[in-house]
């Protein structure tokens, strides 16, 4: 088993559907991934929103030990492109806490145009501040987000930087920012949501998360699931993270 503190998955629970062999049985799709995994992360709630009634009824149907990590919606980080959203965050936290305690991240993409702005990105982490203690993890996709004075502006308000592959620079593939919340996002390299990763890729993720630092907790969650390799890769970090490998 992997540490209590350590979530391994996939962009989406709706793996499990074409994939049944590796999972228990269970009542829903979600029901039977959370048979093998202790996260999932909602990319759904990019595009869309979705009831707290919706939250409560996942939460309530995964076990106690289950996270999720939720994306936060487009509307505000591509249209709003993190400029007046106090009312949009507001809501959408509102949504999100009918999860409760099995909320365990909050993840920030940001367009790849959109480059750093120490004003509007201070603006905006301290709002994501005032407003919710979860956990929250940021994955930009400009070059100028990859240095010193933007992931000190994201420690200083306990923001993880996602550690990407593939990466837009060396850096980038690195956890960055607050060293306490530590998260991986693997999309598929050399094809992005469709390649597989191999077995000695994975068991070198596999050291760096040993290696890691001591944090809260730390994130592992594969995006390549066009194909069907997420799963697999999950299963095998998961084979590689045990105890004597």
């Amino acid at each position: 088993m992997t540490d209590s503190s350590t979530y391994i998955g996939c962009a989406g629970w709706g793996v499990a559907s074409g994939q049944a062999t590796p999972f228990d049985p269970g009542g829903s799709v979600l029901q039977r991934y959370s048979t093998r995994f202790s996260a999932v992360e909602i990319n759904s709630s990019f595009y869309r929103p979705h009831r707290r009634s919706t939250y409560e009824r996942w939460a309530d149907s995964v076990p106690e030990p289950f996270r999720f990590s939720v994306k936060v919606p487009r509307a505000i980080t591509h249209q709003a492109r993190l400029h007046d959203v106090q009312d949009l965050l507001r809501t959408f936290l509102g949504q999100t806490s009918g999860l409760g305690e099995k909320l365990g991240a909050l993840l920030i993409q940001l367009p790849p145009s959109l480059a750093f702005d120490e004003a509007a990105a201070t603006a905006f982490f301290q709002e994501v501040r005032t407003l919710t203690p979860v956990p929250v993890v940021c994955e930009p996709r400009h070059v100028s987000w990859f240095g010193d004075p933007a992931d000190a502006l994201l420690a200083s308000y306990q923001i993880g930087r996602v550690a990407d592959d593939p990466a837009l620079r060396p850096v980038a593939a690195v956890p960055g920012g607050f060293e306490q919340t530590v998260y991986y996002r693997w999309h598929g390299s050399p094809r992005m949501y469709f390649s597989s990763y191999s077995d000695p890729a994975l068991g070198d993720l596999a050291q760096r998360v040993r290696e890691g630092p001591a944090a809260q907790g730390i994130w592992v969650i594969f995006d390549n699931t066009a194909a069907g390799a997420a799963v697999d890769n999950a299963l095998t970090l998961i084979n590689q993270l045990e105890p004597g490998r």
